[in-house]
């Protein structure tokens, strides 16, 4: 019998679902083997990292996000590629 008060994990989120000041973690990857995902190893994004989203162009891309002191602009198509869940 399951216990209804255990935290469910909760499905991965895209970067287009959180709003402003919302905070993720990067959990995995949707497609290990795209080149963009390489990149976005480069660039700190490896699982485990946390971020906040801090802005959005006026046409809602790109999205700047914060994570390790620094602020990235990325793309909503390349950041598909991130699995994430929210915190």
């Amino acid at each position: 019998m399951s216990n209804p008060t255990s935290a469910q994990p909760e499905s991965p989120v895209k970067l287009a679902q959180l709003a402003i000041g919302e905070r993720a973690r990067v959990v995995g990857y949707a497609d290990t083997a795209a080149d963009y995902t390489h990149q976005l190893t480069r660039l700190g994004l490896i699982p485990g990292v946390e971020f906040s989203v801090v802005r959005r162009a006026p046409l809602g891309d790109p999205v700047a996000i914060r994570f390790r002191g620094f602020s990235l602009a990325i793309r909503l198509a390349e950041a598909d590629a991130l699995e994430l869940e929210r915190i």
